[in-house]
């Protein structure tokens, strides 16, 4: 017994120790030791301490697997055995994988009843179970040949310097071994056996040449007609004849060949082709790949090959399935690439000689005298790249920075480019090479992964690759997995590594251009608050609670709890990195690892994209353990140690301005969270002491010093939009005051800090804003708490602290005015001017509401304001120059121009893109809005001097611009709803102003029309957040009479008049122009009426109204609600009839008047005189809603009630909105046919309309006409049907008149009918009677047209049709309604203003006659008697 075994014995036997009988085997025992310490230990009978268990691997088909634990007991084992694992060098996939299970599980049960030969014969695993059928191939014709005889008891061994090749080269077949070749030699040369080229009487596939074509069917290879010059072989290269036998296979395989060589002949290039394209639709796919693999194996292609290049191309670039996405190159000129690539491929390459070695094999080395070419293939230089010239899809390759590297670029070695991979004549890495260079063992490899994906996303994310490749790489990683990727990178131990993920991760999730364009924008009106990040909502399917109570259905946090990470991943990248605890991970790095500054950057950068992304997400960053008390330990400590180069190399100890940013992201998430950053997480004595010294004092490089400083003025000011950090104000007041004393009045323009200096300046005034507003809510806080009102604490601060700061900043402003004119200060004027003037605005407005507020003086200081300050702004060069270009920066007149070049769904951003972005730096909206938001205060305070702002409202350019924003038709995303939002103030700044000037100024007056198109259609753009706007709009605006001209102008007798020029369909009572008068009376009702039906909207006005008027103690969030969609419906004119409807249990009500809701017909009233009034005179309000849902929602005014429709003044105002509704263009856009907000199917509404018409219409004829208007001619047939077939009783009842019916009867009655059945069932509904003329003469008339059309019809026709012509007018003629079969037969023409609805023949027509002489067989004359 060898040591080792014997040493492996005796520690399994005696692990245990007993106490003081048996001792433990030492290292240096010998082998006599160790077996009498084993004999010791068997004579003690002692137990060992482990026993060994051998599981059975249920994956290798182990059997004993549930016996095996029970014998172990007596069962000695004395070898110790692991089961067999798969212990693979390839990285398992990212994606985790499904539970094994065992491939003999099925197989090894064994159930009771059944008998041994059943068990037997459903276990068999002989092979005769899986090849029940064996065919023996037929080997007559192959010829038998004997070994050579030899001497020698045994082969003669050969060696390979005994042996020549002889010049054979490798098989066509491929590659064959030197012992192969020198063995076919010696046969060959001995005799003794055939070569193996010549066992087979038949050619193989692989030795075949490639210049069949594809076109030609794939057993003969005869060219086409004009291709005569192609080479055709002598036999089928398919068709050999096996299997026939021995005698006779090469005669019919021959035999075969020539019949199709003849069929071919005999047959035209386009025949040829049309069977070409039959037989590949017929036949398998795999097996036409496999023929044509096997025809284009072995010789290269002839030159002159013309046909279906494209289709080889298709099969020979095909590439195996990858875990990344291709993207495809855009080529816009394939067809010179075609002729180069055939070039390329028809030049083999020659095989590698001794001369092409870059080391000559010597004699001396054993085994190397053999040259072997295809082994040595890979040490000659890589091809040229091929130029392919197809639009099928290749691969995408990308050097190291991230550039897309064109198919066709021949790049030199050297740069590291080429590699090992499927194609190394290419350089570059795809996708899926990256992704596997990733998961690799080496650092540097995984390092340089990881930093090329981060690159290329960086490229990607900005647009680079969109003109040149289709479909989203971002798109195409994040379905492959990246994000998994990333996150186990980081887990990764080595700090490179983890470095590189950390910069990928920030390249996926952030953007530069938008946090720097937020910045931008944070001291515009509102400026701090944002929209949050939120992918839009997908529908999930409820199958799994349809027909649970609603205390049973799943909640959605229960829902989204149950997802697994990368189905959460896939609709929301955010949530997904938090359910893969990043947060913690990122904490480690920063606490731990103690990163390079690039990567404390990265890393402060994606926690402040996070914080974007909800409040949510932003709570989640602050409960992390230790991730915020890191954050302000190391990187916004109190005091610091100045570093010693302007290049730390760590962050670590010093005051970070990223680290200050991401606190104020953190702080505009709630209220909440401010107060925790404040007073928990120690952030107020941050701000202390950064702002207690100037920048330039701070102990840090100039340039970080003021943008730590300017973080920290924002931090604070979104602090004081809360009025919280107020008490800090008070402490820092006189720094404030020096600082606003020292602003230069004249700015340098070469100085390289300017950016910086200004930021910081506009910073500070923001701050003074918030602090202004939350010192005017001082006072009436204050009485609220001294009546025992519920409300928020007085801030700390009062009015009296902050008027001392109004002089410095007014002399401020008036300083930037003066040096406005000149050219080198008004870049930097333009940037000061609208935090100035939006503070002034806030000064005015709450200094009106305070006590010591005094009239007189007031005035006097507004009027100064405006003779110094605000007239020279508005006769400014710069002031007209904004207007000018204001329509080329909107985002409601460009939609275009807030477009993502790389949007992705599960990870949005703002798409910022500069250049004439309506958020960039040459943008005229922040001036513009601020001057007008201090006009709109100036006169709601001083009505005297508003007449002198009206130039700004005549200016042509405005109006314009107002008159295309009428006109607009915004596109809703996260890149444009925050710009859609700043420009939605601008117009409400306008509109307010236009309020004011509108009832003095008659030159304003006369676009008081405009202005108020401008407001209805702002009411139906303004996003969630601007509730206020909406409801102020509403109740000064829209319902406001000064702003419709129309109806104190003659509107209602300018409508009386259009009314002559058309036919009158109805009584004088129906006129409109006593109902617009009446609805223009009831205007203020008509305002009460909405809004008490958007009453709900109460608690979102509230708040949108507190930060919009600055009562920032109320306000509880700068992160305004999601963004799903506009804050009102396009529809909501009709939301009173539509909320009756929903009220009253929707389609089908039975209830009279008196059983419907208190002042249901008030509401439906005013809803019907508001929604007349728009479609006369505001028709382009009304422009989102197409004619089909004004259509669904008038048709609510018949389902909601019994008898409401019959309401006399309800009946008048649905007759105009009736006509309203058939005008030309109107009924040229109905369209029933597409889909309809609101309502799942027309048709099923119409079914309603139809029941609810045949219980208590009582033949009313404004119902009629609504249901006859589906029904014309160019709508489906379905609507038809359900009328004359399952409501054909309601024909009797529908007695609207041809003058009653509002549209031409000509949209009935052409095209002539193609419906069959329905024609049958006109016929029958006719016949039957219940069709008549005194009952329905609308429907009668169209009938009778179709019917008429279709009977004599004398196009040629299926014969189904011909015979069922045949026989409807064999039974016309056979009627004994002698009336109907006169109408039926001498119909002549529809014509809607006879009292018939038609006119008819004075005798049958002669060719009329023929046919019903060729149908019937009578003379047609008999009938032709005029009814």
């Amino acid at each position: 017994m060898a040591m080792g075994e014997l040493r492996k014995i005796v520690l399994e036997s005696c692990a245990i120790l007993t106490k003081g009988m048996l001792r433990r085997p030492k290292p240096e025992d010998s082998e006599a030791d160790l077996l009498r310490a084993q004999e010791e230990f068997l004579n003690s009978g002692a137990q060992s301490a482990v026993h060994v268990i051998r599981r059975p691997d249920k994956r290798r088909g182990e059997e004993n697997a549930g016996h095996e634990e029970s014998g172990t007991k007596t069962c000695h084992k004395d070898v110790v055995t692991m089961p067999d694992g798969d212990f693979s060098d390839e990285i398992p996939p990212l994606t985790p994988a499904g539970p094994k299970k065992s491939r003999f599980k099925a197989s090894s049960v064994h159930f009771e009843h059944e008998g041994s030969e059943e068990h037997m014969d459903r276990n068999d695993m002989h092979v005769t179970a899986v090849l029940s059928r064996i065919i023996e191939r037929d080997s007559s014709s192959v010829p038998v040949s004997l070994p050579a005889f030899t001497t020698a008891a045994f082969p003669k061994v050969f060696h390979r310097s005994e042996v020549e090749d002889g010049g054979q080269g490798p098989t066509p077949g491929g590659r064959r071994s030197i012992f192969a070749q020198n063995l076919a030699a010696q046969r060959a040369r001995g005799g003794g056996m055939p070569s193996p080229q010549s066992i087979h009487s038949y050619p193989r596939p692989e030795e075949q040449g490639s210049n069949i074509s594809s076109v030609v069917t794939m057993e003969t290879e005869q060219p086409l007609p004009g291709h005569e010059g192609r080479t055709v072989p002598e036999s089928s290269r398919l068709v050999s004849g096996e299997g026939l036998g021995q005698r006779g296979n090469t005669t019919e395989a021959l035999k075969i060949h020539q019949e199709n060589q003849a069929r071919l002949e005999g047959m035209s290039q386009r025949e040829i082709l049309e069977e070409r394209q039959r037989l590949l639709a017929q036949l398998d796919p795999r097996l036409v790949d496999f023929v044509r693999s096997s025809n284009t194996k072995g010789s290269p292609a002839p030159l002159n090959r013309p046909l279906d290049v494209q289709g080889t191309l298709q099969v020979d670039q095909s590439t195996a399935g990858s875990t990344v996405t291709e993207i495809d190159f855009r080529e816009s000129e394939p067809a010179p690439l075609q002729m180069e690539m055939q070039e390329d491929e028809v030049e083999p390459r020659p095989p590698i000689t001794e001369k092409d070695l870059p080391v000559k094999p010597q004699k001396e080395w054993l085994h190397m005298d053999k040259l072997e070419p295809e082994k040595l293939e890979w040490l000659r230089d890589l091809p040229p790249p091929r130029k392919r010239g197809t639009e099928r899809a290749m691969q995408a390759r990308f050097d190291f920075t991230g550039l897309l590297i064109p198919p066709t670029e021949d790049l030199p070695t050297h740069l590291g480019l080429h590699h090992h991979g499927e194609e190394p004549e290419l350089a570059g890495y795809s996708l899926q090479e990256l992704f596997h260079l990733s998961r690799s063992q080496v650092i540097q490899q995984r390092n340089l992964a990881l930093t090329t994906l981060a690159r290329i996303v960086t490229k990607a994310r900005l647009g680079d690759f969109t003109s040149c490749l289709k479909g989203s790489v971002v798109s195409a990683l994040l379905d492959a997995g990246l994000l998994f990727l990333l996150r186990f990178s980081l887990d990764d131990s080595v700090e490179g590594v983890m470095a590189a993920a950390v910069h990928a991760l920030h390249a996926l999730l952030v953007s530069p251009g938008d946090e720097d364009t937020l910045d931008s924008t944070f001291s515009w009106f509102l400026g701090m608050e944002s929209f949050p990040l939120i992918p839009a909502a997908q529908e999930e399917d409820d199958e799994d609670d349809e027909g649970l109570d609603e205390v049973m259905k799943e909640t959605p946090k229960e829902k989204e709890e149950r997802k697994a990470d990368h189905d959460v991943a896939r609709e929301d990248v955010i949530k997904g990195l938090l359910r893969m605890n990043l947060l913690p991970r990122l904490r480690y790095i920063l606490e731990v690892v103690h990163p390079l500054p690039h990567v404390v950057l990265d890393v402060l950068e994606v926690l402040i994209r996070i914080a974007r992304h909800s409040s949510s997400s932003a709570t989640q960053v602050l409960d992390c353990p230790r991730l915020m008390q890191t954050v302000m330990l190391e990187f916004l400590p109190c005091s610091w140690t100045p570093p010693t180069s302007p290049t730390s190399e760590s962050l670590h100890g010093l005051p970070v301005a990223m680290a200050m940013k991401l606190l104020r992201v953190l702080a505009t998430s709630g209220r909440q969270a401010c107060a925790r950053l404040l007073h928990s997480l120690g952030a107020r004595e941050r701000l202390s002491c950064l702002l207690a010294l100037q920048p330039k004092d701070l102990p840090l490089e100039p340039g970080e010093a003021l943008r730590i400083s300017t973080e920290a003025l924002r931090l604070w000011a979104v602090a004081a939009g809360y009025g919280q950090a107020c008490d800090l104000y008070r402490d820092l007041y006189p720094l404030i005051v020096k600082a606003l004393q020292c602003v230069p009045r004249v700015w340098a323009p070469a100085d390289p800090l300017r950016p910086l200096e200004l930021h910081r300046l506009l910073g500070l005034l923001t701050l003074l804003t918030n602090v202004t507003h939350t010192a005017g809510c001082h006072q009436e806080l204050q009485s609220a708490c001294d009546n025992s009102k519920e409300c928020p604490p007085p801030p700390p601060v009062e009015w009296s602290h902050v008027t001392g700061l109004q002089p410095s900043i007014l002399g401020w402003l008036k300083g930037c005015v003066r040096v406005l004119e000149e050219p080198a200060q008004r870049e930097s004027v333009l940037i000061l001017l609208p935090p100035q003037l939006l503070y002034l605005g806030a000064f005015y407005s709450q200094l009106s509401s305070q006590s010591c507020f005094r009239p007189v003086e007031c005035l006097q200081e507004l009027e100064a304001l405006t003779m110094e300050v605000l007239l020279p702004l508005l006769s400014n060069q710069a002031t007209h120059s904004g207007i000018d270009c204001l329509r080329s920066f909107s985002v409601l007149c460009n939609p275009q121009s807030c477009l993502d070049p790389e949007s992705i769904p599960s990870l949005p951003q703002w798409g910022c893109s500069g250049g004439r972005s309506l958020a960039g730096s040459s943008s005229p909206l922040p001036f513009l809005m601020a001057l007008c938001h201090l006009l709109h205060t100036v006169t709601s305070i001083h009505r005297g001097i508003a007449r002198k702002f009206s130039p700004l409202l005549l200016s042509d350019p405005l109006l314009a611009y107002l008159r295309a924003c009428c006109q607009a038709r915004p596109t809703l995303s996260h890149a444009s709803t925050w710009l859609l939002r700043h420009e939605h103030h601008f117009l409400y700044q306008l509109l307010k102003l236009a309020h004011s000037l509108v009832p003095i100024d008659s030159e304003v007056a006369k676009h008081a029309s405009l202005f108020h198109e401008v407001s209805m259609a702002m009411v139906s753009w303004l996003l969630p957040g601007s509730e206020h706007l909406a409801h102020d709009l509403l109740a000064t605006m829209v319902f406001n009479l000064d702003f419709i001209p129309e109806g104190h102008t003659g509107g209602p007798e300018a409508a009386d008049l259009s009314e002559l020029q058309l036919q009158d369909c109805s009584p004088p009572a129906h006129h409109l122009g006593p109902l617009l008068r009446d609805a223009c009376v009831q205007l203020p009702s008509l305002r009460g009426c909405y809004l008490s039906h958007l009453a709900h909207l109460e608690p979102l006005v509230l708040r949108s109204q507190n930060a919009h008027l600055g009562r920032t103690p109320c306000v509880t969030s700068r992160l305004l609600p999601e963004a799903s969609g506009p804050m009102l419906p396009s529809d909501w004119p009709f939301l009173p009839l539509v909320s009756l409807y929903e009220r009253t249990g929707g389609a089908g009500g039975g209830d009279d008047v008196e059983s419907l809701p208190p002042g249901s017909v008030e509401s439906v009233t005013h809803c019907l005189q508001w929604l007349l009034v728009l479609e006369s005179w505001r028709e382009g309000a009304l422009r989102a809603v197409p004619p089909a849902a004004k259509l669904v929602r008038l048709s609510c005014l018949f389902l909601c009630s019994s008898d409401l429709f019959l309401d006399r003044l309800v009946q008048r105002l649905g007759w105009g909105l009736l006509r309203a509704l058939t005008r030309p263009a109107q009924l040229g856009a109905l369209d029933l046919e597409g889909p309809l907000p609101g309502v799942a199917s027309f048709h099923d509404l119409y079914e309603a309309l139809l029941a609810q018409f045949e219980a208590v219409s009582f033949g009313d004829p404004l119902f009629g006409c609504v249901l006859l208007l589906p029904l014309q001619r160019r709508f489906s047939a379905t609507m038809k049907l359900a009328v004359f077939g399952e409501h054909v009783g309601l024909l009797r009842s529908l007695g609207v008149s041809l003058r009653q019916l509002p549209v031409p009867l000509e949209r009935y009655t052409s095209p002539p009918e193609d419906s069959l059945p329905l024609l049958r069932l006109y016929f029958r509904s006719l016949v039957t009677g219940s069709l008549r003329q005194a009952w329905c003469p609308v429907l009668y008339a169209v009938a009778l047209v179709h019917l008429n059309a279709f009977i004599f019809s004398q196009e040629p026709s299926l014969q189904e049709l011909d015979a069922a012509r045949r026989s409807l007018l064999r039974k016309t003629y056979y009627l004994k309604d002698e009336v109907l079969k006169t109408h039926l037969l001498l119909f002549k023409q529809p014509r809607q203003e006879s009292e018939l609805g038609f006119e008819m023949y004075d005798h049958l027509p002669l060719i009329r006659a023929r046919r019903l002489e060729a149908v019937v067989g009578v003379e047609g004359g008999s009938g032709g008697e005029k009814d």
